[in-house]
């Protein structure tokens, strides 16, 4: 991508789609590709602050006192002024726009170009869905608004339920453009609008339990067409760091436990594209190492969808606060200084003491060396600063992609979909479905499978991916687990501080058009 966009600079300037003459554009052999990557392009800096708006309000992560105002956001004390959630509505907006610009036109594609239209619903779609999910009442922009009249007061909020039919119909019809179209994992794909269609149906305020299932078991059951797997390691594969003898014949090694817990480790890590340079060590038959950044695993059969970054080293790095005209093409991202090695100079990607008492060791063999490389583990103590290693990277230019959508994220939710809000199940598909997640984890497998256990397993395997806080709203939980962890710790939670509020800026240009959330 970056050769493509390199090749074409001097004739078109991507950074605006307005910044030149879109008539001349579309006339062009490869003027909907070339929309198509600005679209992508946009979408660059909408992870790169996600974290700190979604996952840090979560009983997962906490932010240290002296780091600026995330504390506040930590403790759901959010100012309609901040910053982070004023940039992130507008990045998602200014992607909308760009992907407007090829829905308006769509007539005009080539047959051969078809799938950009596609990708643009895509977008449209999962736009929506992050703002919806974030900020509760939100406007559906289906056209490029002009901002010189007052079209968009003709573009009011609407309950979430609205917002949900129309996303919902937008990755329908990115479906039906995308069909037949090549997997590529670093753009929007049939396979990766279909799950995202199903996770909307379980998020909408009334889910659709039998659409979501319909459409998940279509995924998992051809996942070999699709190119989609869990990364795992099966024991006939794994290595032997020891010599354990085998009691029947000590001249054949014996894999034990914990080598397949370590293998399992160093494989689950490369879904983040981690590479683990050490060893296993013979005193706490652990692994003894660290884990660093390898660009060439990111792509794997695991990864659905993910948003691409370089590590390179550039002034030009994306960032949420990059400007919404800037072209950042596909250069380091920003998002991971808070996230990786660097974090304990950040301060906000601390895991809470709840969060430490359940990924240790002894209860997460597998997730544990591959999510967390904790200096200690001391889980009474408050200044155990416990960092994640999902993105292990230290820097502001970091090359850690952004997964948007993994295998076992599918699984988990085709098990969610049959459970249909109820408290247990035992229908095998199920059962299958979790205990696959499970067991690549190191854990043994259930029979009955509840909602508790599910959101357990959802919060350790996506711990750090901006998981945790939609699912609890999900499951109807986030009232009283967030209730608890704000009484715990002194916060201000609110059935209302669950969602964003408005930026002040967007109520101020629109006056009367647009309502503050409760709560701010």
């Amino acid at each position: 991508m970056i050769a493509f966009l390199t090749s074409c600079q001097e004739e078109l300037d991507l950074d605006n789609p307005n910044a030149f003459s879109l008539e001349e554009l579309l006339q062009t052999a490869d003027g909907f590709e070339l929309l198509a990557v600005g679209v992508m392009d946009s979408y660059q800096k909408i992870p790169a602050n996600e974290f700190l708006l979604i996952d840090l309000r979560s009983d997962d992560s906490r932010a240290n006192a002296q780091n600026g105002v995330y504390p506040d956001v930590d403790a759901y004390n959010m100012d309609t002024n901040n910053g982070d959630a004023a940039t992130y509505w507008s990045n998602n907006y200014a992607t909308i726009f760009r992907a407007n610009s090829i829905i308006d036109n769509r007539f005009l594609a080539p047959e051969e170009y078809q799938y950009t239209i596609g990708e643009a619903y895509f977008f449209r779609a999962l736009c929506h869905f992050n703002l919806v999910r974030a900020y509760r009442n939100v406007p559906y922009l289906d056209k490029v608004i002009d901002i010189n009249s007052n079209e968009a007061s003709n573009y009011p909020q609407l309950p979430p339920s609205e917002v949900y039919e129309k996303i919902i119909q937008d990755f329908r019809t990115s479906i039906a453009f995308l069909n037949g179209g090549p997997q590529n994992r670093y753009r929007p794909s049939e396979g990766a609008a279909i799950c995202l269609l199903a996770k909307a149906f379980l998020s909408q305020p009334n889910p659709n339990y039998t659409e979501a299932e319909l459409l998940l078991a279509s995924v998992i059951e051809n996942k070999e067409s699709f190119g989609y797997d869990l990364l795992t390691i099966d024991r006939d594969d794994a290595v032997n760091f020891l010599f354990d003898a085998d009691p029947n014949d000590p001249t054949v090694n014996v894999l034990t436990t914990e080598e397949y817990r370590a293998n399992q480790a160093i494989t689950f890590a490369k879904i983040f594209g981690n590479e683990f340079t050490g060893e296993f060590s013979s005193d706490n038959l652990r692994l003894d190492g660290t884990f660093s950044n390898n660009e060439g695993l990111e792509i794997n059969e695991e990864i659905i969808f993910s948003i691409p970054y370089e590590a390179i080293n550039t002034d030009n790095v994306a960032s949420s606060q990059s400007g919404l005209d800037d072209q950042v093409e596909t250069d380091a991202e920003g998002f991971s200084n808070a996230m990786t090695a660097s974090g304990p100079s950040n301060g906000v990607n601390v895991a809470t003491l709840d969060l430490l008492s359940l990924m240790t060791p002894e209860l997460q063999p597998v997730r544990f060396d591959g999510t967390f490389r904790s200096i200690t583990v001391i889980a009474d103590d408050i200044l155990n600063d416990t960092f994640n290693s999902k993105y292990p990277s230290s820097g502001e230019a970091n090359g850690n992609d952004w997964i948007i959508l993994r295998y076992a994220d599918v699984l988990l939710l085709y098990a969610e979909a049959i459970l249909a809000g109820g408290d247990s199940t035992t229908d095998p598909r199920a059962i299958d479905a979790f205990n696959q997640v499970r067991l690549r984890a190191g854990l043994e497998e259930v029979v009955n499978l509840t909602k508790q256990q599910l959101l357990e397993e959802r919060r350790m395997e996506f711990v750090y991916e901006n998981q945790r806080l939609y699912d609890l709203i999900r499951f109807g939980e986030a009232d009283n687990i967030l209730g608890a962890h704000s009484n715990a710790n002194g916060f201000l939670y609110t059935s209302d501080k669950i969602y964003l509020p408005i930026p002040q800026r967007e109520l101020d240009n629109l006056p009367g058009v647009y309502k503050q959330n409760n709560g701010y």
